[in-house]
């Protein structure tokens, strides 16, 4: 089934794109620095979405960005820190 081969696809695709980025930026989204923003994590991932929600909402694509994508990659760390690491 064509549909849910590129399912299957689309989830690798990211995936792979958030397992690269937490090891570029040192597991950062789950261990921030807190320099600037002095929340813990799991508020400074739904800033992050709300950002990206208002961005779709606004019609206001950054260039060279991939708003969807990166919704849905918040959105999936949430999940997982949700599960790691528990609810607020």
């Amino acid at each position: 089934m064509i549909i849910a081969e590129e399912i299957k696809v689309q989830c690798e695709i990211i995936g792979n794109m958030l397992v690269a980025k937490n090891a570029a930026y040192g597991n950062s989204v789950f261990e921030p620095i807190n320099v600037f923003a002095k929340t813990d994590w799991e508020n400074q991932i739904n800033t992050r979405i709300d950002d990206k929600l208002c961005r779709i909402a606004k019609g206001s694509e950054y260039p060279g960005d991939d708003t969807i994508l990166d919704l849905i990659g918040y959105l999936i760390l949430l999940r997982v820190g949700r599960k790691l690491y528990g609810n607020k």
